[in-house]
């Protein structure tokens, strides 16, 4: 190991770790406004740095992304990382630039299993933690008892000793308050602004070594072309240097420095040199990847790439072929949906796609189905249309036996519906590892299992629990394949024809389940129109109208009454689906599909399997 004799002590970086909703991006609001990144008066939006459309919808951070703000003359490089233990890959790069994190935990939930995954990581990083009790103005804020669940939690994760002496604040994000204790006054962030100046190592680097920067993470301007996003290890920098770029298998690729950026508050501005320490965005490479090394040509010295987790779930991606294919979407050729995951990969090193082994589309493996669901959605919004299977977790074989991922859940619901949520977890090889009873009439389950056990189970949970129960689960491990059991009890209703659905028709269906089509909607032969009340898959004529009679016209009759219908959701409807069915989405729908769509090949298929 290289002995790093110098600090820049011009620069702080830090991560923010939280949970989601626990208030991290109300925080970093707050620290923009009060360290002077923006002038009095500007107007700035909430929640600044959820900048894609699907956080700011959802009220989650998906994408690590860096911001900066100044403090008496110390620049300080904040990275907000994911709270979601789907988006490891992206939380992994975030902490390759830091030297210390900030841990954010609700007064009122404590640490919950996702805060676990990205402190655990964090702490084999060996970076310096402060931990930051947020929403202590809640009613149910017990701010003590989570402290002393944040000491258990650092313990059990192996922390060193000077880890475990953290500086501790209590905060309330939405006011900008932070104090060291709960009866102290304050009225700004200056407690922690001091803290993270005095207690964060400034980046360390060795005097005397060439540049060396670790690329960890890419994105593409138009205007730019590629761009790499990384710390710079040792040395300096200058826009227009020549510079090479040292990939896997020892691959290296000259580049010249077309522009050097660095980040002013949550924007990029230019720069003329980057010194070490400092978090940088070269453009002026085309040939780079996450991990890759950028030095000088004259002293090329690699640095260890950045390691992520294996992914734990695959799922099958085709080029959409129903017949309703290319009428909605952009891109529906099988080459652009290749070109667009192969695009994911350079950006995202949690995420694999290999060739499916039948030659019928890829396979894509990620940590989680939401990290997937995400792409899709994120893949429909720009246009594509595209079908996919069922998420599927990947198994190992270790010492000749099957094992299989595992993970924690945490359960918080109403204390009366601690039976039901335990009964359907146990059928699913689930084991009860602790019961928490806080007396406020909400519990705290603990759950290992299969991590096949979640897929499909949150609707079904969110249904027994009227709404209000909360789940999160990260990844615990491998063991060994705990066997089969049964996810889903019902079948399918499927269209045996093209058409128009009719109310008339679709009001004669419902008695034989739940209905998800409207009158009106499009469908055709194999697309899935319902839910079946028994196990067993049952062709249905949803476009059937009712006989012509000099009183009525066909398909219409005043009397029909139906009943709502929930709107599919892409979730909703990756989690429904069995092995043999897949989920077409295009910019404008998400429907239901049969992999085989004729009804006599689904029999002759059938037979063939049996």
């Amino acid at each position: 190991m290289p002995h790093r004799d110098a600090h820049n002590e011009t620069l702080r970086n830090i991560a923010i770790i939280a949970h989601v909703d626990h208030g991290k991006t109300t925080l970093v609001d707050a620290m923009f406004q009060q360290s002077g990144t923006f002038r009095e008066g500007k107007e700035t939006a909430e929640r600044l740095m959820d900048s894609m459309e699907l956080e700011k919808e959802r009220g989650i951070t998906i994408a690590a992304k860096n911001c900066s703000i100044n403090w008496k003359k110390i620049k300080i490089n904040i990275l907000d990382t994911p709270g979601h233990a789907d988006f490891g890959g992206e939380v992994e790069r975030a902490l390759s630039m830091v030297d210390g994190a900030i841990l954010l935990v609700d007064a009122s939930e404590g640490p919950l299993p996702q805060t676990r995954f990205v402190l655990s990581k964090a702490l084999d990083a060996g970076l310096k933690i402060i931990v930051v009790i947020n929403k202590i103005d809640r009613g149910d804020a017990r701010p003590l008892q989570v402290v002393d669940d944040i000491s258990d939690l650092l313990i059990e994760l192996d922390a060193t000793d000077e880890q475990l002496d953290y500086p501790l604040f209590f905060a309330i994000g939405k006011d900008g308050i932070a104090k060291t204790g709960l009866e102290d006054e304050s009225s700004d962030l200056q407690p922690l602004f001091e803290a993270i100046t005095n207690e964060i190592p400034a980046p360390a680097y060795e005097s005397e070594a060439p540049f060396q920067m670790l690329v960890s993470d890419l994105s593409y301007s138009d205007f730019l072309g590629h761009l790499a996003i990384g710390k710079v290890i040792n040395g300096s920098a200058k826009s227009k240097d020549n510079l090479v770029c040292l990939g896997e298998n020892g691959r290296r690729f000259p580049m010249n420095v077309s522009r050097l950026q660095v980040y002013t508050g949550p924007v990029l501005s230019d720069a003329s040199e980057a010194k070490a320490g400092d978090i940088v965005v070269l453009s002026g490479v085309e040939e780079v990847h996450i991990g890759d090394t950028i030095c000088t040509s004259e002293n090329p010295r690699p640095l260890p790439r950045i390691s992520v987790d294996q992914p734990t779930v695959s799922m099958r991606f085709t080029a959409n072929n129903s017949p309703f294919a290319g009428t909605e979407g952009r891109y529906v050729q099988a080459g652009k949906l290749a070109d667009r995951l192969e695009r994911e990969t350079l950006r995202n090193v949690s995420l694999q796609v290999e060739p499916a082994e039948d030659g019928d589309g890829f396979t894509v493996k990620g940590r989680g189905e939401f990290q997937l669901a995400i792409l899709i959605e994120t893949m429909r919004r720009e246009g594509y249309e595209l079908c996919v299977g069922r998420p599927e977790v990947i198994y190992r074989e270790e010492n000749g036996k099957r094992t299989e991922p595992i993970e924690l859940l945490s359960v918080d619901c109403e204390e009366h519906f601690a039976g039901v949520v335990t009964e359907k977890l146990s059928g699913r090889k689930g084991r009860m590892v602790s019961y928490v009873n806080h007396e406020s009439g909400r519990v705290r389950l603990e759950f290992n299992l299969p991590s096949r056990a979640l897929i499909g189970y949150r609707d079904e949970f969110l249904t027994d629990t009227r709404g209000t129960g909360i789940m999160n689960s990260y990844l615990l491990g491998y063991e060994e394949y705990r066997g089969e059991f049964s996810q889903r009890f019902t079948g399918s209703l499927v269209s045996d024809r093209r058409g128009e659905a009719v109310a008339y028709a679709l009001f004669n269906l419902e008695p034989r389940g739940v209905i998800f089509v409207v009158p009106g909607e499009r469908v055709y032969e194999g697309m899935i129109v319902g839910e079946h009340n028994r196990e067993n898959d049952l062709d249905v004529n949803p476009c059937k109208e009712k006989k012509l009679s000099n009183m009525r016209a066909a398909g219409k009759d005043d009397n029909i009454i139906l009943s709502p219908v929930l709107p599919m959701t892409l979730e909703r409807a990756i989690q429904f689906i069995r092995e043999d069915e897949m989920v077409e989405i295009t910019p404008r729908s998400i429907r239901l599909r049969k992999r085989i769509l004729q009804a006599a090949e689904r029999k002759v298929a059938a037979k063939r399997k049996g």
